[in-house]
C-alpha cells in the first residue's frame, strides 16, 4: 500500500543540541556510576537526595573526555558548586 505523501515534508534528522553522549567502555566512572545507582536504590529512586553523586559522575565523564565540559550551574547544580568528590578529603 501506498499512500499520498505529496504535501508532506522530508525528515531531516539533526544531532542533539550538546553532541552524543559516549558509553564508557573502559569502565572509567564505573564506580560513581554504581555510588548513584546505590543512592537512587537507598532512596527509592529520589533522584534529588543523590544529586552529589550525580554531580560527581559527570564530573568523571567530563574529566575524562566521555562528555563536553560544561559548567555546574548550567547542568542544574549550582547549589553544589565548591563541593568534594567521594574519597576527596
Amino acid at each position: 500500500m501506498t499512500s499520498m505523501t505529496f504535501g508532506q515534508k522530508k525528515f531531516i534528522p539533526t544531532a542533539p543540541e550538546k553532541g552524543s553522549f559516549p558509553l564508557d567502555h573502559e569502565g572509567q566512572c564505573k564506580k560513581l556510576m554504581l555510588y548513584y545507582m546505590r543512592c537512587l536504590r537507598a532512596n527509592n529512586d529520589d533522584n534529588s537526595a543523590c544529586r552529589q553523586e550525580s554531580k560527581d559522575y559527570l564530573q568523571c565523564r567530563m574529566d575524562n573526555n566521555l562528555m563536553a565540559k560544561e559548567e555546574f550551574s548550567k547542568l542544574g547544580f549550582g547549589d553544589l558548586e565548591g563541593t568534594q568528590k567521594k574519597g576527596d578529603k
